[in-house]
């Protein structure tokens, strides 16, 4: 029975499945919230409206409502709700910002106005909050959502509209900084005031995600590892200090993945369903998978490493690189799907250019063959210089696909002994070592079906995760 709804939660993102994606905060975004109606939670949810969203149902409920980040800059924006799976979510539309051909950058360049798109999401969240969903609770994330709070602790903290608000402020990549010049505060409608090693200020830039991190009344993050991880100079990029001094507030909540979409009993993408019971259809699903890139059939018998990432050098792809030939050589065959950095991207174009018929590439987005590759491969390698959570190694576990990840934040907190292999130094000798250990497990079937199974049977859903953000909502809801 799902507790009584006794809080209400206004989330604010800049994706969010199925209407909007880059990467794994969309997967969040469009989980957690159906999760929290189970947990006593009434949720509503904030995004822009891209150009590539398609609002099947949607109504416009306000319009204009208009954002002034200073007086002379004034943007009137639309708001659309769509009511899908029993929530709310309403979508930010002004074309001149959103309707771009991506939603950050294009060919690998950001928008060099993110910094005035994002405040005007933030801005009209405020306003969906005034307007239409009052809440205790405010719930951010990541960099394009860090000026929230600043808004919140400056222009509006005499606004008895928002007296009782609470914020909370989550880190999906801390990597991604959302760093400006100083010259874009009055921009943002911001003055010197926050600009300072306490507010915004980072070595002489504005940082949205400082914002965030400096001003929201809690913090968390998306495993307990990276929680503590950030906090570190390793791999706190130069805001470890800052989160120290937050240790107070600051949380590690894991993410869950959604079984209704990566589920192989169900799965509609994959050539043949099946389960822990019966493995007989992932022989099938590789056959076909090894078919669809072009390897050779005999490559059937032989280890078969998957790969679904962004191409960039936080997944670790200078690893994969420098140890291509020893994988080849140690007998696997190699399919990778994933877009990314353009010199990562032609960095694996040349793995499968240098070793034709071992190891085959896409570069692309491709959902569905993400989920073939899933059900396809024998393992799943993660070999990331830092991990706040990761999403694949889960879908890997419940598809018995057995994880080689490099132990950092939530690739340590989800793959253990018995389900899948980890190194821990960022070295390529590290990850051979494992995959060698790996291709042991497999030579003999009888363990590596044991292991393939138990990873079946773990279970990350979203339950236990929205249960303890519901705790932590009250909690800050709580607070005077």
């Amino acid at each position: 029975m799902p507790e009584p709804t006794d809080i209400r939660v206004l989330m604010v993102a800049s994706e969010g499945a199925p209407f909007s994606k880059t990467g794994g905060l969309a997967d969040v975004i469009g989980s957690l919230p159906p999760a929290l109606a189970g947990a006593g939670c009434q949720t509503a949810v904030v995004l822009p409206r891209y150009g590539s969203t398609a609002l099947e149902g949607a109504r416009r409920v306000f319009d204009p409502l208009w954002i002034w980040l200073n007086p002379f800059n004034g943007f009137p924006v639309s708001i659309w709700l769509v009511e899908d799976r029993g929530l709310s979510w309403y979508f930010v539309d002004h074309p001149p910002l959103y309707d771009r051909p991506g939603l950050y950058g294009i060919d690998g360049e950001d928008f060099p106005d993110n910094h005035i798109r994002f405040a005007v999401l933030s801005r009209a969240a405020l306003g969906v909050f005034r307007h239409l969903f009052p809440a205790d609770v405010i719930h951010c994330h990541d960099w394009q959502t860090g000026l929230l709070p600043v808004y919140l602790r400056t222009r509006f903290a005499l606004d008895p509209t928002y007296m009782g608000a609470r914020t909370l402020f989550t880190v999906h990549n801390l990597g991604y900084p959302g760093l400006f010049p100083r010259q874009a505060l009055p921009e943002m409608g911001l003055d010197d005031s926050v600009f300072h090693p306490d507010g915004v200020e980072f070595f002489g830039k504005v940082s949205l995600i400082k914002g965030g991190l400096a001003y929201a009344d809690a913090l968390s993050t998306v495993s307990p590892t990276y929680a503590r991880e950030i906090q570190t100079p390793e791999f706190g990029f130069g805001l470890d200090g800052l989160l120290r001094a937050r240790a107070s507030v600051l949380h590690g909540i894991l993410n869950g993945a959604d079984y209704s979409e990566w589920n192989p009993e169900t799965d509609p993408h994959i050539p043949a369903n099946y389960s822990a019971a019966d493995l007989s259809g992932k022989e099938r699903c590789k056959r076909e998978l090894l078919a669809e890139f072009g390897l050779p059939a005999e490559a059937a018998s032989a280890p078969l490493i998957g790969i679904v990432s962004r191409f960039t050098a936080q997944k670790g792809t200078g690893l994969i690189a420098q140890a291509a030939g020893r994988i080849v050589a140690m007998g696997f065959y190699m399919v990778a799907l994933g877009a990314g950095q353009p010199e990562y991207e032609e960095l694996f174009r040349s793995l499968a250019a240098e070793y034709p018929g071992r190891i085959a590439v896409r570069v692309a987005y491709d959902n569905p063959l993400a989920h073939r590759i899933e059900a396809g491969a024998d393992l799943f390698l993660m070999p990331s210089r830092w991990e706040p959570c990761g999403l694949n190694q889960i879908y890997s576990l419940r598809y018995g696909t057995v994880p080689v990840v490099r132990a950092t934040g939530g690739l340590d907190d989800t793959i253990k002994e018995g389900t899948g292999f980890k190194f821990r130094e960022y070295t390529a000798d590290a990850m051979l070592a494992a995959l060698h250990a790996a291709r042991e497990a497999f030579a003999d079937r009888e363990r590596w079906v044991a292991m393939a199974c138990r990873g079946m049977l773990e279970d990350f859903s979203w339950r236990a995760s929205a249960a303890a953000y519901a705790a932590l909502y009250r909690r800050i809801a709580a607070r005077s």
